[in-house]
């Protein structure tokens, strides 16, 4: 049987507009909250929103924009942690086909010039500085650098003490709440033509890959992209206007926008914003004080919200669902969201940035085993494949080769790049993931890495998730990643980056070693292991491997 699978098509994919789609929800639950935005300062009043309430707030924002002369196809950067006004331009960028541009909040002064240069940025929504991102001097820098680059605009400080976006020094400059002034210039009725004129599928996001190989690359969305991958993953999570959705996952991701707001609020959904970055304590609070039924995150932040020393005091017996995503699912972890976390009917997500995101997905009803051990079936309306990486031909079920997709959900391309775009699309609309996989007779899929992470000793091919979920079983160890360095006569060994769990004995080599001895075949078994307390990771909580790789490289001077 080949390694081949289409997704169903009884539910028709969506032919309208995020901003067509969204006044929809308006429409059916003005009253229902929306939007909520747990309050930075203890004492202070969560920040809410209805879908009326909502809807008032972005019309009156995405009037704002068209006084400021901003056409269809125009970009709008927002470079911000997660906060209301970014669900708000988000959906009022969609309302007059202006493409949104995400940018990572993590980005320095070049990072942020060169995005903003690639994709001839108007206008840039900027958050408050903090301790560690002067985001306000940043921008400053970059608008003198940009020729096209007009507009910042500052957005407002929600009980950060202390800490302002600074007053305006030049004409360019303004302020959220200025710009919101200017909607009085503008009607309801040209929003509303605008809106009624956009294309579905036409451009309107746009996210810049990580770039660990070069210059980040910027994946083009529509519409129909994302809209339609969002309400899918809603519909396979059961999502009804009785839903909360807690979302500590970065919005500038397709996490937050897409597999978060969209899903939920093309369902008549709430989505809730427990702080601006991710911290354990105020996701479970948020689930805990807004009632939460369901809630995201990476691995990563699993783990940490299990960790915590009063995990048990949470109320947590709202929760029914939520999604893991962004990296691959320990196991062992997964079992505890599971029984741990109330989360019976949580779901594996598989995807990325150019499939706007999610290729792959668990269902409630699958087994232990599948929710586990795979990342589900194919999506409705794609397709997916496991092919030889070198020859391109389709593998049979059960054999491993890279993972491709196909369908609405593939981007148009990177951005003004299309030699890029040609080397990830084939001329068959085939999206080459670069991950390796198998799929099982009943059409799950198995992720076993990244190409770039197998690690290849003395001929033998090593896929480092497995030896990572063996690992994982181990009472004393919380959180492992497993990478290959060189090696003088196998050209490439395995090293163990472990943290240990709270409380944990000192581990060696010897001890791991002996623990993998009756399990794993001998050349699985790593030859190096390092201590940590953390490992280097993006914003969105995925770890990056390509640094563990070259610290030890580097520490190890091989």
């Amino acid at each position: 049987m080949r390694a081949y699978t289409a997704g169903d098509i009884d539910v028709p994919l969506l032919e309208e507009t995020i901003g067509q789609n969204f006044e929809r929800m308006v429409a059916a639950f003005p009253l229902h909250d929306a939007l909520l935005e747990a309050a930075a300062v203890p004492g202070e009043e969560a920040r809410r929103w209805s879908y009326s309430k909502m809807n008032d707030d972005v019309d009156r924002l995405a009037r704002a924009l068209l006084a400021m002369g901003m056409a269809v196809g125009d970009r709008i950067g927002i470079w911000s942690p997660n906060c209301a006004e970014w669900t708000l331009l988000q959906y009022a960028t969609a309302k007059i086909g202006v493409i949104l541009v995400n940018i990572n909040p993590a980005y320095r002064s070049h990072e942020l010039t060169f995005v903003a240069r690639h994709n001839g940025m108007r206008m840039l929504v900027v958050a408050p500085s903090e301790p560690k991102s002067d985001y306000v001097a940043m921008a400053r820098a970059a608008l003198a650098e940009c020729t096209e680059l007009r507009d910042l605009v500052f957005l407002p400080d929600h009980g950060a003490e202390g800490l302002t976006a600074g007053d305006p020094v030049v004409a360019a400059e303004q302020t959220y709440a200025e710009l919101l002034r200017r909607a009085d210039d503008v009607g309801h009725s040209a929003l509303q033509v605008r809106l009624a004129g956009l294309d579905p599928h036409h451009p309107i996001n746009i996210q810049y890959t990580s770039g660990t190989t070069g210059f980040p690359k910027g994946a083009t969305l529509t519409h129909h992209n994302i809209l339609n991958n969002g309400f899918s993953i809603g519909e396979l999570l059961g999502y009804t206007a009785q839903d909360r959705v807690v979302l500590p996952v970065p919005f500038y991701h397709c996490f937050g926008m897409v597999i978060g707001n969209l899903a939920a609020l093309s369902h008549g959904a709430a989505t809730i914003i427990p702080s601006r970055g991710f911290t354990p304590a105020a996701a479970l609070e948020a689930v805990q004080d807004f009632g939460g039924t369901s809630l995201y995150g990476v691995p990563t932040m699993f783990i940490a919200e299990l960790a915590l020393a009063d995990f048990a005091s949470y109320d947590l017996s709202t929760l029914r669902t939520g999604v893991m995503a962004g990296s691959l699912c320990p196991i062992e972890v997964m079992k505890q969201v599971i029984t741990d976390m109330n989360m019976a009917d949580v779901a594996i997500c598989y995807g990325m940035t150019e499939t706007s995101p999610v290729s792959l997905m668990t269902r409630a009803g699958d087994s232990l085993d599948q929710r586990t051990q795979t990342v589900g079936r194919t999506m409705p309306h794609l397709e997916s494949r496991i092919v030889d990486p070198a020859t391109g031909v389709v593998l049979d079920r059960g054999d491993i080769g890279e993972l491709c997709t196909r369908g609405y959900s593939v981007m148009t391309g990177y951005w003004d790049q299309p030699d890029k775009t040609a080397e990830a699309i084939d001329p068959e609309g085939w999206m080459h993931t670069g991950d390796l996989a198998r799929m099982d007779v009943d059409g799950y899929v198995v992720i076993e890495g990244r190409i770039k992470d197998m690690v290849i000793r003395g001929g033998e091919n090593i896929y480092p998730r497995e030896i990572e979920e063996f690992l994982y079983t181990h009472p004393d160890i919380q959180d492992v990643q497993v990478v290959g360095v060189p090696d003088a006569r196998y050209g490439e060994t395995l090293l163990a980056c472990v943290i240990l769990a709270p409380g944990a004995a000192v581990m060696d080599l010897a001890a791991l070693q002996e623990f993998c001895r009756d399990t794993l075949a001998h050349y699985k078994i790593p030859r190096l292991l390092e201590i940590r307390t953390e490992f280097p990771m993006t914003v969105s909580g995925k770890i990056r491997k390509v640094a563990l790789r070259e610290e030890a490289v580097a520490r190890l001077g091989l």
